[in-house]
């Protein structure tokens, strides 16, 4: 039956998934965090502006490559997880990441056009003097399904099955609870994606709501002699360190009032781009302006 915990396999013994983990590491940072740069890098004339990006195709391969490597990660996992949960997450998942696909495609393509993401979309030059006014409303409507609808329907499912495989990650054998030295290594590329991802992607809520219940799940698990084993030890301990890698980049902008007026209210969390755009983009225009 799917979803049913069985009593033989609920502490079965699992090693550390370097390969899995590895493979993660290296695809989102190649594919995701390296989509803009490489838009951006490569010469125009190789990707012209009505023509995908170098980006967009790196946006392609990680749309198909990350499922499978969490269906693979689930399949690790020393417990029977609920299947129709993680099947219904991953096709949310491929659905948001897709719907990102385009609006992100075209979002970053616009910087060469002018635009800033620092700045609101009706508050961005290139953008506010647009004939008829109802084209920026189109543009408001590409925003929305890029940074809202997409990154939810992305990232909710992603940290979910997250979780879900987490939920499996309980030994009652002292012993099994060691991380080896690759994976120590490996914890802090692992890390720096994960603040990446919270903070462009602008989930802390979902993030620390995830951070929260693992903590509980913990606790919960500790009162029945159980211990994370190496697997959920590398993913606490990597959120632990995104937490104080946000904190640190808060604290950083804290008092960037240009920053400030994009994200106002009671959480800031700025995103690199919007920081990027604001900083960067300034510095490399008067470098090239001497």
């Amino acid at each position: 039956r799917h979803g049913a915990v069985k009593n033989e396999d609920t502490f079965k013994t699992s090693q550390f998934h370097l390969d899995l983990w590895f493979y993660f590491t290296l695809q989102n940072w190649v594919l995701d965090f390296g989509r803009p740069i490489a838009m951006i890098i490569l010469p125009l004339e190789w990707f012209p502006l009505n023509k995908p990006s170098a980006g967009d195709y790196f946006h392609m391969a990680y749309n198909v490559i990350t499922p499978f490597l969490l269906l693979k990660l689930i399949e690790r996992s020393p417990k029977t997880l609920p299947r129709s949960m993680v099947y219904v997450s991953i096709i949310m998942f491929v659905m948001g990441a897709s719907i990102h696909l385009v609006g992100d495609s075209v979002n970053h393509r616009l910087i060469f056009s002018g635009y800033q993401h620092h700045l609101s979309v009706r508050e961005n030059p290139i953008i506010k003097n647009l004939k008829p006014e109802t084209l920026i409303d189109s543009f408001e409507l590409l925003y929305y399904y890029d940074e809202y609808l997409g990154h939810s329907m992305w990232y909710i499912p992603f940290f979910l099955i997250l979780f879900i495989y987490f939920t499996g990650c309980f030994t009652p054998v002292e012993d099994e609870s060691r991380m080896p030295v690759a994976a120590l290594l490996l914890m802090g590329p692992s890390s720096l994606y994960y603040w990446y991802l919270v903070t462009e992607g602008q989930i802390f809520i979902l993030y620390i709501f995830t951070f929260f219940a693992m903590m509980a799940l913990v606790m919960h698990q500790k009162r029945k002699g159980l211990v994370l084993d190496s697997n959920g030890l590398f993913l606490f301990y990597s959120f632990i360190i995104t937490l104080v890698l946000i904190a640190v980049w808060v604290i950083w902008l804290w008092n960037d009032r240009i920053l400030r007026k994009k994200y106002p209210g009671v959480i800031y969390i700025p995103e690199p781009w919007a920081f990027y755009t604001l900083h960067m983009n300034n510095l490399h225009a008067a470098k090239e302006s001497l």
